[in-house]
């Protein structure tokens, strides 16, 4: 029986933090093990210069920082295929016919997309390749046939446009070539949208309210102390809340099954008064460190030696192109512009 396929990936905008971790990425390294799909995962480098045009050198960099992230994490090259982006110019071959399927009207309905506009400030200057990334997405995913995406909850909306192209394809062209998707999303709600440090929307590079894979012992306690938790709660004696609360959120989702009795206790003295914030994030210090310090150390050899790091992506990228080639085959068949066959 065949595999079902994963297509999944990120925008190489920065170092990944730790929303992308229990987002998506601690998710991939478990279905990559279970050994019972195809997996693909990608650097979303052309997605990432929608809005960092004039940036490459950033992208450049993030390329490398989020490979590192990826092997680092626990994703392993000769289990998934690893590429990049930008290497697979069938992809944007795709996109230019999926985009005849779609309107403008559908574009700027899409949530993710909306949200993402007003967090940039793009007023009316909102690059064309911004808008329909949504496009470029679903290109992604069918060249590889991909069964499953595993995604945040926030990606919603994008997993739907996907599977709206693939009908529009399929209806049109009187064929089934394209697949259509299914998202995964995370099982701990809580950690499908990881609020930032200060509390404010999701966790963002942009933003600068994350915590990341790379980030150091010193580095990750500095973060942790400085976490928004309940103003009002200014004295050890004071009641405190923990709706809100971004040092209960994360002990929420980064708990695990031994920290749970201890978690309930310290929710239950905070509210009623006598635990300080000190306390409650020197906790949370070590149940992070705990998880993210194998990370860090296995990064720090990866890192060591980055021209296996290259080598990886370049055989990853020339596996991806093989399969998104055959599947360009088939679509411009479909469409009945293969015209030399």
């Amino acid at each position: 029986m065949t595999k079902p396929t994963i297509l999944t990936g990120d925008r190489p905008t920065g170092k990944l933090h730790i929303g992308h971790y229990v987002g998506s990425l601690q998710n991939r390294v478990k279905m990559q093990n279970e050994d019972k799909y195809n997996m693909f995962v990608f650097l979303a480098d052309q997605q990432a210069l929608t809005d960092h045009a004039k940036e490459p050198e950033l992208i450049r960099q993030s390329v490398g920082d989020v490979a590192l992230d990826y092997l680092a994490a626990g994703l392993d090259p000769e289990k998934s295929t690893i590429f990049i982006q930008s290497q697979i110019p069938e992809l944007a071959e795709l996109s230019m016919y999926y985009m005849n399927l779609v309107s403008l009207a559908r574009l700027e309905r899409n949530p993710t997309v909306k949200t993402e506009i007003a967090q940039k400030a793009f007023g009316e200057s909102i690059p064309a390749g911004f808008l329909v990334y949504p496009v470029s997405q679903a290109a992604d995913i069918t060249a590889f046939k991909a069964t499953h995406v595993p995604v945040g909850n926030d990606q919603k909306p994008m997993i739907e446009q996907t599977r709206e192209i693939v009908r529009s394809f399929n209806n049109a062209y009187h064929t089934d070539v394209l697949v259509e998707p299914e998202g995964i999303y995370p099982e701990n709600e809580a950690a499908g949208r990881l609020p930032g440090l200060d509390g404010n929307a999701k966790m963002s590079k942009s933003l600068g309210n994350g915590i990341f894979l790379a980030d150091d012992m010193d580095t990750l306690k500095k973060k942790v102390m400085s976490m928004y938790t309940d103003p009002d709660h200014i004295k050890v004696e004071d009641s405190g809340k923990i709706e809100g609360n971004m040092v209960f959120h994360y002990l929420d989702v980064f708990g695990k099954a031994e920290d749970a009795e201890q978690i309930a206790e310290m929710k239950a003295q905070y509210q009623a008064g006598g635990l300080g914030d000190v306390k409650t994030k020197r906790f949370l210090l070590d149940v992070l460190d705990r998880e993210l310090s194998p990370i860090r150390e296995r990064r720090i050899e990866f890192a060591q030696n980055m021209d296996y790091v290259y080598d990886m992506l370049k055989a990853g990228s020339l596996k991806a192109q093989a399969v998104a080639s055959q599947t360009l085959d088939e679509v411009k068949s479909a469409m009945g512009i293969n015209y030399f066959k």
